[in-house]
C-alpha cells in the first residue's frame, strides 16, 4: 500500500514539472516573436536603394541567367558582317591582275588587235558558207546565197586566211631579229636569229598544203612561237609585258582557226577544196593539156 501511493506521487511529481516546462517554451517563444516584431515595427533607420525602389527582391540566380543572357545578346550583335563573296572578289581580281595589258604600249596594242581581224572574220566566213552548203545538202536549197556563190567564195578566203597567217608566223619571227639588232637584253647571236629563221620556214610551206592541214600547222606554229615569246620575256630577251600581249593574240588566232576547222568538217563529204597541192597540180596538168591541145590543133592546120 505505501508503495503504491510513492509510486502515485512520483507521477504526479513527474507531469506536472513536465507541464511547467512547456509553459515556461511557450512563454519564451511567444515573449522572442513579440520582440522581433516590436523591433521590425520601430526600425526607422535608412533603407538599400534597391529595396526602396523594388518592393520584391528577385533572386540571385534569376538576376545571374538574365545576366549572362543579357551578355550573349550584346556579343552576337557586336560581331561584324562576314563577307561571303570575298574569296570570289579576291580570285576575280587575281584573275584580273594576271590578265592585266596595262604595261602594254598603247600603239602595239591597238595595231595588234587590228591585225586579227582579218583571221577573225575569213573564219566567220568559213563558218557561214559552211553552213549554208550544207543546207544545201541536207534541205535542198539554200537560206541567203546559191551553191555555187558559196563554193566560190570558200575557194577565195581559204588562201587568204592561209596566206595571212603565213605572213603573221613570219613577222613575229622577224621581232626576234629586231630585238637581237637592238641588242635588248644583251646579244645573244644565233639562238635569237634562229626563232626569226624557223617562223617563216615553216608557215610559207603552209600555202601548198590542203587547207584542213595548212590550219592546224598554223595552229602549232602559233603555239610554239607564243611559248618562246614566253620564255624570252622570262629571261629579258623581250619586254616583260609581251609575254601575256602574246598570249591575248595568240588565244584570238587559236580559236579563229578551231572555227574554220569545225566549219570545214562539215563539209568533208560534199565540197572538195581547189587550195590543196593536189588541186594545183591536177590545175597545171589540166592547163598543160590544153596548151599541148592549141599546139597540136594550130600544127594541124599549118599542114593541111
Amino acid at each position: 500500500m505505501l508503495y503504491r501511493t510513492a509510486a502515485a506521487r512520483s507521477v504526479l511529481r513527474a507531469v506536472s514539472s513536465s507541464n511547467a516546462s512547456i509553459a515556461r517554451s511557450a512563454w519564451t517563444n511567444t515573449a522572442f516573436k513579440a520582440q522581433l516584431t516590436t523591433s521590425a515595427r520601430q526600425w526607422t533607420g535608412p533603407r538599400s536603394t534597391s529595396m526602396a525602389l523594388s518592393p520584391f527582391r528577385q533572386p540571385v540566380t534569376t538576376a545571374l541567367v538574365r545576366y549572362s543572357s543579357t551578355e550573349a545578346k550584346k556579343t552576337l550583335i557586336e560581331e561584324p558582317d562576314v563577307d561571303m563573296m570575298a574569296g570570289v572578289k579576291n580570285d576575280v581580281k587575281v584573275i584580273k591582275d594576271t590578265f592585266s595589258l596595262e604595261g602594254v604600249p598603247k600603239e602595239a596594242l591597238y595595231y595588234g588587235l587590228a591585225g586579227v581581224i582579218p583571221y577573225v572574220v575569213t573564219s566567220l566566213q568559213t563558218v557561214f558558207l559552211s553552213w549554208e552548203m550544207n543546207n544545201a545538202v541536207t534541205l535542198g536549197t539554200t537560206h541567203y546565197i546559191s551553191v555555187e556563190t558559196a563554193q566560190a567564195m570558200m575557194n577565195l578566203i581559204e588562201p587568204i586566211q592561209v596566206g595571212y597567217g603565213a605572213v603573221i608566223l613570219s613577222f613575229l619571227g622577224a621581232v626576234h631579229w629586231g630585238m637581237e639588232w637592238a641588242g635588248y637584253g644583251g646579244k645573244h647571236g644565233f639562238r635569237r636569229y634562229a626563232t626569226g629563221v624557223v617562223a617563216p620556214a615553216v608557215a610559207w610551206p603552209t600555202l601548198l598544203l590542203p587547207v584542213e592541214y595548212a590550219l592546224i600547222t598554223q595552229f602549232f606554229a602559233f603555239t610554239f612561237l607564243y611559248y618562246n615569246d614566253t620564255r624570252a620575256a622570262v629571261k629579258g630577251w623581250v619586254p616583260a609585258w609581251y609575254g601575256m600581249y602574246r598570249f591575248v593574240l595568240t588565244f584570238v588566232v587559236g580559236a579563229a582557226i578551231v572555227c574554220s576547222l569545225v566549219g570545214r568538217e562539215q563539209l568533208a563529204s560534199h565540197f572538195t577544196s581547189e587550195h590543196g597541192i593536189t588541186e594545183k597540180v591536177k590545175a597545171l596538168q589540166a592547163a598543160r593539156e590544153k596548151d599541148l591541145a592549141k599546139a597540136q590543133a594550130a600544127a594541124a592546120e599549118e599542114a593541111e
